[in-house]
């Protein structure tokens, strides 16, 4: 199986959640600042890689896990792959959408939007470390309700 963390633009809460499902970030401790920054892809994603998976590595269960930035256009992506698999006779179980936007807070979605979106890294990026940081617990959770399907599926 695929599993495919979604966020908006590949370079934040798609890139933690996947790092933590394939254990390039532990789930029993908040990480540091330098643990986060030096994650791949993290924070450096640019518009022309909306849409392009990252492979992030292989989890426990053997399954391949991406992580994948679509803008505002998550449900239309998810549907259109869909409809492909479909058409091209692969079963829609083969992969699994997660949407990891909604683990961020506030901090990072402006962090994110001021170091990708306006090009001020040295101000966006330490307020995306930060608004991860304080919401790990959520990536920690989502991650964890994926694995607990993952296992029910096995």
């Amino acid at each position: 199986m695929i599993v495919a963390y979604i966020c908006y633009g590949s370079a934040h809460s798609s890139i933690v959640a996947a790092s933590i499902h394939v254990g390039l970030l532990q789930n029993d401790r908040i990480p540091s600042y330098e643990e986060i920054i030096s994650l791949p892809h993290y924070d450096t994603t640019d518009g022309n890689q909306i849409g392009i998976p990252f492979y992030m590595g292989i989890d426990e269960f053997d399954n391949d896990v991406y992580a994948i930035g679509a803008k505002n256009g998550r449900k239309i992506m998810i549907r259109a792959v869909y409809s492909f698999l479909r058409e091209s006779g692969i079963d829609k179980d083969e992969i699994m959408f997660v949407d990891a936007l909604p683990a961020i807070g506030i901090m990072t979605k402006i962090g994110g939007m001021t170091s990708r979106k306006f090009r001020i890294v040295s101000v966006g990026r330490p307020f995306t470390v930060y608004g991860i940081l304080r919401k790990y617990k959520n990536f920690i959770d989502l991650v964890n309700n994926v694995k607990s399907k993952l296992k029910e599926l096995d």
